[in-house]
């Protein structure tokens, strides 16, 4: 171990976790160029580090830091151009005997002292504070800060307070007389723009305003002991980019992609232990954008998002120059952006290509059965929502998937579903795959939030993923679980650490990365069932460290990428320098062996069977058998064989879990007119009889088989509903879940009241992200650290997303308290979506409340009434409009209307003050969105201009004479032994009248409707005829009415 023996030489492995305070001190690295920018050369350097855990020594702080918060504020600046880069540049006498300096960014930066690097940043919440006494030089010193902008505002601020000689302080700030240029080797530079001082908006005081996070050294790697990490290459972004994928070519050479357009690069990184440069060369091959790198059958096979056309790629050298001068699109793998194809990999018999696509892709144009069974679907039993901000909005099953393709890109195979956006994968020894799927940050504080998870990827396997409130609880037994929950993050690179020179628990451990929190994670899995469970232990980790991929080099070094969006770029190796063996370890482990074997036999039967009765024979008995994933591999064999061969027996099987799994399957491939005997055969199992997972499957099952071969009819679903009642509430919160859900579907007469008695109880005990790994982020982590304080009921928020559905069995009381209770919701934080998912849960149950519901629950306060601002006005002139003149309009004329205008005259007229129609609207009249199916044109008119002549009796006014001499009309929304209580305004519900019953002396319907007429009056006939067709639209903006 040469390398090893050398370092020991310079000190050894102390030196690696030595270098804590002078963090900040980094030398700017020496970059070489030539070959007119091709090649680059760049000398690594051991990057400043700390044992993991280890106590963060205060540094000795002279001046203190608190005089930071004396003297001059420092003004946000930036130069002519919001979207340019910059190099900021201000010069000052530097004889001072202590300095402390403290810095931010709107949004990027590089600080730079004398020519040494101090510190970067991408987060300008969380200012750079750095002691910098030790690179202060007698005479003229020189500040540089090279700083970007991401789009919106841009601004830089810095504060410099100096202890001199004499014992006096001299502040340095930014300020106007800093100067800007476009090049960091320009002499003289234009004069800055400034935006206001230190406290003004968007930035406010964030050199003062605590972030409630844990304190986190930045640009300080964290490392478990023995180890080190190495700055190979740092990237130049104008010319090569930010690189996010990067593999190894079949010369032990690294190949790395930018993100946008500068194309691919080739890296010979330096020898372990040697005093040589890294060569890094600017490939000339028209290809860019790869979120995917593969070297495999002499080619280089590229996943690429935008550039060229989202797809899958080759690259080759034809004509043996080592360049690859043929690059040809293999197949179209329809999807963009973030949320595209992403990872490759070869399969584990190095006959095919695997990719990994984000939930944004579409399938590939020929898709072969097999694996996954082409019969997926949405399977909620109550309506999903999308999401509150339209992310994703309209994306069906399957979601992101992993396919399997030939070396030619020829045909696929969806081997895994349900994803949101998984960026990598790898295999083990023994070709398992595993995939580190991403969270949607937005849900978070909901019922329907997943946390970024790693998954066992078996053959045929379903992770649940569905858009907006869709999400599949982990216990569908449809779908298989996660192997590891992880937490909030940005799921990228993704490796095993076969081969590299570790000790050997690290050469086994499958690596995660997140981008987000700068967190490298070393997964130990454990073989569990035919399955694996996985303990995480953190790696390598730095603030910032926005991860982007990694790959094991020839040399055994673990080497990784951050950048990304556009960022800073830089690339990394990590070696190890301790004194445990190194010796290539063995990965093999026999436990649970013949459980795998076995779940891998069944999976051969993944596509239509040569002999599917012999398919079908092998795998009916696992239907019950006690590991989830060989019950799930069974079903998926048997999804994929004719139907007929295996109904029968599934549906006489005796033990409930083969039932229940094989009743799904017939539920997801079956004819409708099995329905009756799967509903006899489910009548078999007694659901109180069951454990907690076998209830909750038998759930699922019945929401199969209503949800694929029909509702039930009324009097299973009030037999189910009794039955699932007397269980309800049980003792776990995950049933609680699945068991209000089905009662809510079926209509249960007694789950409102029992689901507002839970939403009154006091919430439980809730676990919390660690503030050390949101630190890390304060963007994104102090977001997640702010709802903490501020938590929200997932489990209440799951009851009151279900009883938004139903729309009987309420009492007055139950109503009010409900949405009084989202108002309390309303006030917790969340993700960004969260306040608009609590005022989407609020507008459905308040549409399917009755019209009486309505009322009476603005009428209590219990929820805000309709309200808008500024009423348009109609164009006019207008004229007085009574039936006759209505009806004289020709009724062609409704043809060829203006559904917009229409829109707008509902307001203007201020119908929308009182009714609702497309679920906006007032409450105190009918809702007018299905007027079209309960009146002709002439009824319709007659209803507006006569509003008195026919009142119904559910929204006629009462007049009562009190006692006191006093009338009151207005319109009944409560009447208890005690009292009456009115709503006297049609156009604010709050405005109500309770009338003591002894003081009333006299009570009569009222000859005079509450709504008055001359309402069209102020519209032109234009306006009246787009009103109309607007009434009788039902809403839907492409009825022919609107045809040009």
């Amino acid at each position: 171990m040469p390398f090893f023996q050398q370092r020991r030489s310079r000190g050894g492995p102390a030196l690696v976790f030595m270098m804590v305070v002078g963090f900040a001190v980094q030398a700017v690295p020496s970059l070489a160029a030539d070959d007119s920018d091709r090649v680059f050369t760049q000398k690594p350097e051991v990057a400043p580090s700390q044992l993991r855990g280890q106590a963060k020594e205060p540094a000795k702080l002279n001046p203190e830091p608190g005089k930071l918060a004396q003297g001059p504020a420092p003004t946000w600046i930036w130069g002519a151009k919001l979207d340019t880069r910059y190099f900021l540049r201000k010069e000052f006498s530097g004889d001072a005997k202590a300095a402390w300096l403290k810095a931010t960014c709107d949004n990027r930066m590089a600080l730079f002292l004398n020519g040494k690097r101090l510190a970067q940043s991408q987060e300008w919440e969380a200012p750079v504070e750095l002691d910098v006494r030790d690179l202060l030089r007698p005479g003229l010193n020189e500040l540089v800060a090279q700083v970007d902008n991401e789009g919106g505002s841009a601004g830089f601020a810095l504060k410099l307070v100096m202890t001199m000689p004499d014992g006096s302080t001299r502040y340095v700030v930014s300020d106007a007389s800093w100067t800007a240029a476009d090049r960091r080797s320009a002499k003289t530079g234009a004069a800055v723009q400034t935006f206001g001082t230190m406290g003004v908006a968007p930035w406010n005081d964030v050199f003062s305003k605590p972030t409630g996070l844990a304190s986190t050294t930045r640009d300080v790697f964290e490392l478990l002991p023995g180890f080190q990490v190495e700055r190979i290459f740092t990237v130049p972004r104008e010319t090569l980019g930010s690189w996010v994928s990067i593999t190894v070519d079949n010369k032990g050479r690294l190949i790395a992609s930018d993100q946008g357009d500068k194309g691919l690069c080739r890296i010979t990184p330096a020898p372990l232990g040697s005093d040589q440069p890294t060569k890094v060369e600017r490939l000339d091959v028209k290809i860019t954008g790869a979120h995917g790198l593969l070297y495999a059958f002499d080619s280089l096979y590229l996943s690429v998002n935008g550039g060229p056309g989202s797809g899958l790629y080759r690259a080759r050298d034809t004509d043996g120059d080592d360049q690859f001068d043929e690059v040809v699109k293999l197949a179209d793998l329809p999807g963009a952006g973030e949320h595209g194809p992403h990872g490759l990999r070869l399969s584990h018999d190095g006959k095919s290509i695997l990719v990994v696509c984000g939930n944004h892709t579409k399938l590939p144009a020929i898709v072969h059965e097999g694996g996954v069974p082409h019969d997926w679907s949405e399977d909620h039993l109550l309506p999903r929502q999308w999401d509150a901000n339209g992310h994703a909005r309209g994306i069906l099953a399957p979601g992101g998937y992993i396919a399997k393709t030939d070396p030619d890109g020829k045909s696929f195979e969806i081997i895994s579903s349900g994803y949101r956006n998984a960026y990598d994968f790898d295999l083990n020894n023994e070709g398992e795959l595993f995939a580190y799927d991403s969270d949607m940050e937005w849900d978070i504080g909901m019922p329907w939030y997943r946390p970024t998870r790693v998954v066992h990827a078996t053959d045929g396997s379903e992770f649940g993923w569905r858009s907006g409130t869709g999400k599949w609880p982990t216990s569908y037994l449809d779908s298989l679980p996660p192997m590891l929950n992880i937490g909030p993050g940005s799921p990228v690179g993704v490796t095993f650490g076969y081969g590299t020179k570790f000790p050997a628990k690290y050469q086994k451990a499958l690596y995660i990365l997140d981008w987000t929190f700068g967190t490298i994670r070393a997964l130990h899995l454990e073989p569990d069932g035919a399955s694996y469970q996985a303990k995480s232990e953190e790696f390598v980790s730095r603030t910032p460290l926005p991860l982007t991929d990694a790959t094991i080099g020839s040399d055994g070094a673990f080497y990784f990428t951050i950048g990304g969006r556009g960022t800073h770029s830089e690339l990394f190796r990590v070696t190890y320098v301790g004194n445990e063996p190194t010796d290539r370890a063995d990965a093999t482990d026999p436990r649970f062996a013949e459980l795998r074997a076995l779940r891998r036999s069944l999976e051969q039967y993944h596509h239509r069977a040569a002999d599917p009765a012999k398919a079908v024979a092998f795998a009916l008995p696992y239907l019950g058998h006690a590991d989830r994933f060989i019950r799930f591999a069974a079903r998926i064999a048997l999804e994929h064989q004719d139907v007929a061969l295996w109904e029968k027996q599934v549906l006489a099987e005796p033990s409930p879990e083969a039932l229940m799994t094989g009743l799904v399957g017939l539920a997801r491939t079956g004819n409708k007119s099995l329905q009756p005997d799967m509903i006899k055969a489910l009548n078999r199992l007694d659901f109180t009889a069951l454990d907690e997972a076998k209830q909750l499957d038998l759930l699922r099952t019945w929401s199969l088989v209503f949800l694929r071969m029909g509702a039930p009819d009324p009097e299973l679903a009030s037999r189910l509903a009794k039955q699932f009642d007397r269980d309800f509430p049980a003792k776990s919160e995950r049933l609680n879940r699945a068991l209000a859900d089905m009662l809510v579907y079926l209509k249960s007469p007694t789950i409102a009241a029992k689901l507002i008695a839970l939403m009154k109880q006091e919430r439980g005990a809730e676990t919390t992200e660690s503030a050390d790994l949101l630190s890390r982020n304060p963007g994104y982590g102090g977001t997640i650290a702010r709802m903490q304080a501020n938590r929200p009921d997932a489990q209440k928020i799951h009851y009151a997303f279900a009883l938004r559905n139903l729309r009987e069995g309420w009492t007055l009381d139950e109503r009010k308290f409900y949405f009084q209770w989202l108002e309390t919701a309303r006030k917790w934080s969340g993700g960004a979506s969260y306040l608009g998912f609590i005022n989407n849960i609020d507008k459905d149950a308040f549409e399917n409340a009755s019209e009486a519901e309505r009322l009476a629950v603005e009428a209590a306060g219990a929820r805000k009434p309709f309200q808008i601002k500024d009423l348009p006005k109609p164009k006019g002139p207008g004229q007085h409009w009574d039936l006759q003149a209505v009806l004289s309009l020709s009724p062609e004329r409704l043809s060829g209307r203006n559904f917009a205008q229409g829109q707008k005259m509902f307001s203007a007229a201020r119908c929308v003050v009182c009714h609702r129609f497309g679920g906006e609207g007032g409450a105190t009249g009918p809702d007018l969105t299905q007027a079209a199916g309960r009146f002709s044109l002439k009824d319709l008119t007659e209803a507006i201009v006569e509003p008195s002549k026919v009142v119904s009796d559910q929204y006629r006014a009462t007049v009562i004479a009190t006692s006191s001499g006093k009338v009151h009309t207005g319109r009944v929304v409560n009447e208890s032994d005690k009292a009456i209580t009115l709503v006297v305004d049609p156009e604010d519900p709050t405005k109500v009248v309770e009338i003591p019953k002894t003081d009333v002396d006299e009570q009569a319907p009222s000859k005079v409707s509450l709504m008055p007429d001359k309402l069209l009056d102020p519209l032109n006939q234009n306006e009246v005829l787009d009103l109309l067709a607007y009434l009788l639209s039902r809403g839907e903006a492409n009825d022919p009415m609107f045809r040009k």
